[in-house]
């Protein structure tokens, strides 16, 4: 079993106003309310996840 690298994601932007799907992605990373960090896993859903909502989330 292979390890994958982690990824720290932080949410910059509120979710407030946007669309659903756009808001249960952000919970689904784990992201709670703005400035709050994940550490995740990088994994190609969890890339996939992190472009559909890119303009709310930055990489640090």
């Amino acid at each position: 079993m292979t390890t994958h690298p982690k990824l720290k994601v932080q949410l910059v932007r509120s979710p407030i106003g946007t669309q659903q799907s756009h808001r249960a992605t952000v919970r689904g990373l784990g992201l709670r309310r703005v400035n709050s960090v994940s550490e995740l896993e990088d994994t190609p859903a969890v890339r996939g996840m992190i472009n559909k909502i890119a303009y709310l989330v930055k990489i640090l």
